[in-house]
């Protein structure tokens, strides 16, 4: 979408640490795009308190109706009681869903500032550049039924169900390929894309293998494509992450192992994600960690991921690339100056912290 002076940013700041690290979002936007309108909404938990849903039908239809939407986090023990389906993450799922904002990009990027706050030594994680594509509105999570039922002989059974068509597949694995295609020059092992499933063992994981290979075959024969299995490519992500350049994955692996990576850089607190449809959707934006509530309302959070999603709302969904470039290195030489929340080594509270990136800017 290019850049106009019209565009508009729907805010989601949710819960816990949620409206701490999207209001330091909120400040680098009006630093460098002080034309950008910004509206607020309430969503997730703090959504079910005020008006006993965690998303209206009037802040879904402005969603469909803005230019990108940043959340912050949802959930918190307080809502656990509630009926599942008024929880804060069903928010979430129907958002996702209605948007059909099918690929989730998480980008696990390594600062060299943060070499040394990796889980894995620092030779193992220098330089270290993944993008991963999370299938996000089909899978375990979508498929039905879904439910817990009393069973005869007076047992509970949980039930839910794993789906995917060729067009689910073959839509995601698309996007995957065409942004291999951007990141050349790769000389790890799978410099390419690297697709994962349980195709040894899930029928959902067979068809997504041959769906992949069909469409690599038709369509993108000149991006190296691998396939691995889900729990091999865990136990690889830490044993060589940097052999990998896109990872592809269904919902639930896709979940899981971004997570996985996270601690690859340092911290969850650093890493963004972009969830994008078919062009003209609004993209949907968020950190990957969650709502913290042990350290919400401190003040402490780690802001990084936050700010980063806002540079990813400017490259991918307001044409800014310039301004986006402008975010991402104010990052890194606020990490290169020291600058540390408690989760990445330091003691800088979350306002010091965004205080560290806007001086670069």
């Amino acid at each position: 979408m290019a850049a106009t002076n019209s565009q508009t940013l729907l805010l989601l700041p949710g819960d816990g640490i949620g409206p701490e690290v999207t209001e330091e979002a909120r400040r680098v936007a009006a630093h460098v795009a002080p034309d950008l309108a910004i509206e607020e909404a309430y969503f997730g938990g703090v959504s079910y308190d005020n008006f006993g849903t965690p998303l209206t039908d009037a802040v879904m239809d402005r969603a469909h109706k803005v230019d990108a939407i940043l959340m912050g986090a949802v959930g918190g023990p307080q809502w656990d009681s509630v009926p599942r389906d008024k929880r804060p993450e069903a928010g979430l799922l129907r958002i996702r869903k209605e948007l059909d904002v099918y690929a989730n990009l998480r980008p696990a990027f390594c600062f060299p500032a943060l070499a040394g706050a990796s889980a894995l030594k620092p030779e193992l994680v220098e330089g270290l550049d993944i993008m991963i594509v999370r299938e996000l509105t089909s899978g375990v999570y979508f498929g039905q039924p879904k439910m817990i039922e009393q069973l005869p002989n007076g047992e509970r059974r949980g039930v839910d169900t794993q789906s995917y068509t060729t067009s689910e597949i073959r839509r995601v694995a698309a996007r995957a390929f065409e942004l291999a295609r951007g990141r050349t020059g790769r000389t790890g092992r799978f410099p390419g894309v690297l697709s994962c499933e349980k195709s040894n063992v899930m029928d959902s994981g067979l068809l997504w293998r041959e769906e992949v290979t069909k469409l690599h075959a038709e369509k993108y024969s000149d991006v190296k494509l691998d396939h691995m299995l889900a729990d091999a490519t865990a136990m690889h992500l830490v044993r060589a992450p940097k052999d990998i350049n896109v990872l592809l994955a269904d919902n639930l692996f896709g979940d899981i192992l971004s997570d996985e990576a996270s601690m690859l850089t340092g911290s969850i607190g650093m890493l963004p994600s972009a969830s994008l449809g078919e062009p003209g959707v609004p993209g949907l934006y968020e950190p990957v960690h969650g709502s913290a509530p042990d350290i919400a309302g401190k003040g402490i959070a780690n802001p990084i991921a936050a700010i980063l999603s806002l540079e990813m709302v400017m490259r991918w969904s307001l044409g800014r690339a310039d301004v986006a470039d402008r975010i991402f290195a104010a990052v890194g030489k606020a990490l290169e100056g020291g600058a540390r929340t408690a989760d990445i080594g330091g003691s800088m509270n979350t306002r010091q912290m965004a205080d560290a990136i806007l001086k670069h800017l």
